[in-house]
């Protein structure tokens, strides 16, 4: 079933939505912006990108790390206690980081607190994913509520990283970017683990935690056993490694260009037509079936992302917005599909876990995607990331042949969206 207008203004307005979801805002804003505004703040007070690109990769590290260990505890304890103690161990230890960043003290040192700092941040993202299975029932409105949530971290992730550069370079102090995304993520989490939709969601995972009739996933990968699972987190690493990849190019591009300043329009444009097809595809979602979804989005996604990179050594912007434009309108539906592949793949009492595995990959496909291209630009020039293009159309490729195990759990649970 496909998403209408009509959806999202249901699911919004569900009774109990309106303050998880203004809190959710606030604490899902800085997602983007801890590791640049760390990143510049240490290369302004000790002159090393070096230095500051080792300490923002610990506290990315770190953050990739904590997401699925807390998503693991929240379904466990359910959100309230393990956030708000969360929330006081992640301002200990950003307190700490800048006082290290301030004392130039030992990269190693600092790298530790950054981890620490990293493990701390509260995972917000998927909780407020998960909270929706409490807030609305299984359907369009479900849908429309992961296309707001898709939607809505988009933009969090274009301007997240534009406040950030714009607090380093216009304030007096170079940590105030990271200082104003740390108080928005404790100011937000302490609100969302406060709100009573949320608490109402603790006290039944505690009701049947105690009854014992919540179920367990053991082991160390816990929920992320499933196959169904393992290949929707697969479709979204290939998500962030191109996503990433494209990012980084875009700038080069337009430095070869000779107008660097429009590297950062095209990527807002990017999210606009990201923002705008995103709420049309959910009226109308191709392919309807989920598993043919993913590895189809993908691989529209890669290859035109590769398309971009090949034009680049044109040295033509307009040239490179064609395809770009393009690829932006395939971003939306491919975070909404994650989403709903969750719900398809994962229990509802593990879906916390389930929503953070799929963060977490995208975190990490970013990262390696951001590497990849600058590496490829070094060597090949602005053409070079399209190799990163390329590689997600082999991930589109494994996503396609694996997409029986996403099919086969679609033959037991069957969500919104995911079928015609």
């Amino acid at each position: 079933m496909a998403a209408s207008l009509s959806d999202y203004r249901a699911a919004l307005g569900a009774p109990g939505a309106a303050a998880p979801v203004c809190a959710s805002v606030i604490g899902r804003f800085p997602i983007a912006m801890h590791s640049l505004a760390t990143l510049l703040y240490v290369r302004e007070v000790q002159g090393s990108y070096a230095v500051a690109g080792a300490i923002s990769a610990a506290l990315l590290v770190g953050t990739a790390a904590g997401t699925v260990v807390q998503g693991r505890v929240l379904d466990r304890l359910g959100p309230t206690r393990p956030m708000l103690v969360l929330v006081a161990v992640y301002a200990v230890a950003v307190t700490g980081l800048v006082v290290c960043i301030e004392a130039a003290s030992p990269v190693v040192v600092t790298a530790a607190v950054a981890v620490l700092a990293g493990l701390a941040t509260p995972a917000i993202e998927g909780s407020s994913r998960a909270l929706w299975t409490d807030l609305v029932p299984s359907g369009p409105r479900r849908e429309a509520a992961y296309t707001y949530e898709a939607i809505s971290l988009e933009t969090f992730f274009v301007l997240g990283p534009a406040l950030a550069a714009v607090l380093v370079v216009a304030t007096p102090w170079p940590g105030t970017a990271l200082v104003v995304a740390a108080s928005a993520e404790l100011v937000g989490t302490t609100w969302f683990a406060l709100t009573r939709s949320v608490r109402r969601r603790s006290e039944r995972i505690r009701a049947e935690r105690a009854t014992g009739a919540l179920a367990r996933e053991t082991g160390l990968l816990g929920v992320f056993r499933r196959p169904g699972l393992r290949t929707v987190a697969l479709a979204s690493l290939g998500f962030g490694l191109v996503a990433g990849t494209a990012e980084v190019g875009v700038f080069a591009a337009a430095e070869f260009a000779g107008s660097p300043a429009a590297g950062g329009i095209l990527l807002s444009a990017w999210s606009v037509v990201s923002v705008l097809a995103g709420v049309a595809y959910g009226m109308r979602p191709w392919p309807r079936p989920l598993h043919l979804r993913l590895p189809v989005l993908l691989a529209g996604f890669a290859l035109l992302v590769t398309v971009m990179g090949l034009v680049s050594p044109l040295g033509s912007l307009v040239l490179l917005a064609v395809p770009m434009m393009a690829a932006g309108a395939l971003i939306t539906p491919q975070v909404t599909g994650h989403s709903l592949g969750v719900e398809l793949t994962a229990p509802a009492e593990s879906a916390t876990e389930a929503f953070n595995w799929m963060v977490m990959a995208a975190v990490l496909g970013v990262s390696a995607g951001q590497a990849l291209a600058g590496t490829m630009i070094d060597l090949l020039g602005p053409a070079g990331y399209a190799t990163g293009g390329a590689l997600g159309m082999l991930v589109a490729l494994l996503l396609w042949l694996r997409r029986g195990s996403v099919a086969a759990a679609g033959d037991r649970r069957e969500p919104a969206g995911s079928t015609a």
